[in-house]
């Protein structure tokens, strides 16, 4: 009897002490509920504006290191002639001593044969007395004008082999510039393209025409470049499908007979350079302070150009970027 009472009771204790537990839970949860938790927010995504700004500005840098590019390859190129010329000269100089030391050898080798010989006696028992009389004043016109005439020719060797390997150093020079201007244009690119997968491209098919007036070769080009519309842009490229846009100029221009390096530096001084006011269709029109881009003036203020990396050969205001001159060029 004792222990069933012992048991009931003891029942009764563990009903109690969970009853007693779960409102106590209970209470902690209703007051949990109340208190106020502070939610984990993702950065809020760009705006379509933002996006814009942001690729504008990447591709601006990639067009100053594409122009930068280009006008190390020139440099280049000029560096890799240079070293060719003065080489050439260098191995000119070279056969032109060698021959002298050939002729000068042969002669001092029959003057010596026959130097135990009486003059008179040599003269009067040679074959034919012309020739030696000849071979003599040979002798003695080498024998005087070796030491000048090998020397400047030693000389004039020595600069030029000098000349070739100063080219040689500056085209490996420049050849380290391009390969690291390479790698930061990879690096910009990269980013851009992070940018410009978020934004939608513009339909070139929606860039109004507008007529070329004139005649000259400058509005020649321009009507051929305007049929390059539509066409992408690509770092480097000078047509006939894809332009950078002192490509699209050159291309453009040389289609007319006109040749232009593909650099916008040297393109701005391939001509007259004419005030804002003066501009015709077919003129260079050029933008920034370190004349990185360039584009064919079309008229009512809007010029013919390859914008960007990602973006068309398109017509656009001249106004959306910062203007430093113009030049004719035909």
């Amino acid at each position: 009897m004792k222990s069933f009472a012992r048991a009931s009771l003891v029942r009764m204790c563990t009903v109690r002490v969970s009853t007693v537990r779960a409102g106590a839970l209970a209470g902690v949860l209703a007051a949990a509920s109340f208190l106020t938790v502070p939610a984990v927010h993702a950065d809020p995504e760009p705006t379509t504006k933002e996006l814009e700004a942001e690729a504008h500005k990447l591709a601006d840098k990639l067009e100053q290191l594409t122009e930068q590019y280009n006008g190390l390859r020139v440099k280049l190129q000029q560096s890799q002639r240079a070293a060719k010329v003065a080489t050439d000269n260098a191995k000119r100089q070279e056969d032109s001593l060698q021959g002298i030391r050939d002729k000068v050898g042969t002669l001092a080798a029959t003057s010596y044969m026959q130097g135990g010989a009486d003059p008179t006696v040599s003269f009067l028992a040679a074959q034919d007395p012309q020739a030696m009389l000849d071979q003599a004043a040979t002798l003695r016109y080498f024998a005087e004008q070796e030491g000048t005439q090998a020397a400047s020719m030693i000389r004039a060797m020595q600069s030029a082999q000098r000349a070739r390997k100063s080219a040689e150093e500056r085209a490996k020079q420049v050849g380290k510039l391009r390969g690291d201007l390479e790698a930061q244009r990879k690096k910009v690119t990269t980013l851009y393209e992070k940018v410009r997968g978020k934004l939608v491209k513009k339909d070139p098919t929606q860039l109004a025409k507008l007529p070329v007036v004139g005649s000259g070769k400058a509005a020649q080009a321009l009507r051929l470049a305007m049929g390059k519309i539509g066409r992408p842009y690509v770092w480097g490229a000078a047509g006939p499908s894809t332009f950078d846009c002192s490509g699209l100029i050159m291309w453009a221009y040389g289609k007319v007979g006109i040749s232009l390096p593909h650099y916008t530096g040297s393109q701005w001084n391939a001509g007259t350079h004419i005030s804002r006011d003066k501009l015709q269709p077919g003129d260079l029109v050029f933008f920034y302070s370190d004349l990185h881009h360039v584009g064919m003036y079309v008229g009512d203020g809007k010029m013919l150009h390859a914008p960007q990396t990602g973006d068309v050969v398109k017509i656009a205001p001249i106004g959306g970027r910062p203007f430093a001159g113009a030049v004719r060029v035909a």
